[in-house]
């Protein structure tokens, strides 16, 4: 059989082009004794994977010049060597930018079948997950406490500030455009304010004049800072991600104003869902719940094809997104 897959045809310097990819036809093997074969229905674009790009050592391998990238797919088994594995079951996998997938059964873990299979990639999948042990764990998060929320109109900030709401918490957001500011205040978000309408210590200081006592950081740079600025006494962070920086090729020169971790007693802490896969089951309860009974809303922006699955990954880090960026294959 044959397949498409996307390879990383060169590293990107600064923000990725279409030229740092290459869409190409392979044969795929039928598979061997304990190997499944998978049709790819959707795959992820999420923006740790502008780190791989780099050949740096960082938690996990860089991607390799030549190969197939990699991310979270959902697919359907179309060949099966194994009984836990059934001709048409649902899997989810790490085996995306590709239409199949051959490997070992426990590669690809079984998953119920929704009516919205797509979450797997987002509400209930990788995001959610981040957003829920980032915010309970991690930020360890106590009923009713004020929460911002940079980078919150994405899959997993637009999570974090729902569930703030579902304990009876403040959710503050910042975002991209006054469209995205309207949808996180459709969701519940308590104040959102748009980063481009002046400085963030500016605006977060007018959204919570009291201050916050938790921030969950998807972008770093002035965002950190102006949260730093904010926290209150005891105040803590969980640093997810720093978007602003993935594609910089000069340091940032925020945040300045670290000396006040220290009068503030202030905790930051770094956050890898990696760590926090004993959570999924009791997430995935709570939330798909939540979901079902419409108390926490999902937004996802799609794009078709894989021969689109760059420039979805390029506009996903541009934020051109609404909640999850996805690729329908």
């Amino acid at each position: 059989m044959s397949s498409r897959e996307v390879r990383l045809a060169a590293r990107p310097v600064g923000e990725p082009v279409p030229s740092d990819f290459e869409l190409v036809e392979v044969d795929v093997p039928a598979p061997e004794e304990g190997q499944v074969l998978v049709r790819n229905l959707w795959m992820s674009v999420d923006p740790y994977m502008r780190g791989r790009m780099n050949d740096t050592k960082s938690y996990v391998p860089p991607f390799q010049l030549g190969k197939a990238l990699e991310g979270g797919a959902v697919g359907e088994v179309v060949e099966s060597t194994v009984d836990s594995h059934a001709v048409g079951d649902l899997v989810l996998s790490n085996t995306g930018w590709r239409e199949l997938a051959v490997g070992p059964a426990k590669h690809f873990s079984r998953v119920d079948r929704i009516d919205a299979p797509s979450h797997y990639l987002g509400a209930l999948g990788m995001p959610g997950l981040t957003a829920y042990a980032g915010l309970l764990r991690s930020a360890e998060f106590a009923n009713g406490e004020t929460v911002f929320v940079s980078g919150a109109a994405g899959a997993v900030g637009s999570m974090v500030g729902q569930l703030v709401k579902l304990r009876g918490g403040t959710a503050i957001g910042s975002a991209g455009s006054p469209e995205k500011v309207a949808w996180l205040k459709e969701i519940g978000f308590d104040q959102a304010f748009d980063y481009h309408d002046g400085r963030v210590t500016d605006l977060l200081a007018k959204a919570a004049p009291e201050g916050i006592d938790v921030y969950f950081d998807n972008v770093g740079g002035d965002h950190l800072e102006a949260a730093i600025a904010s926290l209150r006494l005891h105040g803590r962070a969980a640093i997810c991600g720093m978007i602003s920086q993935y594609n910089a090729t000069e340091p940032s020169p925020a945040p300045r104003n670290m000396t006040m971790i220290v009068g503030k007693r202030l905790v930051l802490r770094g956050l890898l869902v990696s760590d926090h896969q004993d959570l999924t089951q009791q997430f995935r309860a709570e939330v798909g719940a939540a979901i079902a009974d419409g108390r926490v809303q999902v937004r996802e922006t799609v794009v078709e094809g894989i021969e689109h699955a760059a420039q979805a990954f390029i506009g996903m880090l541009r934020g051109e997104n609404t909640g999850k960026m996805l690729v329908k294959l």
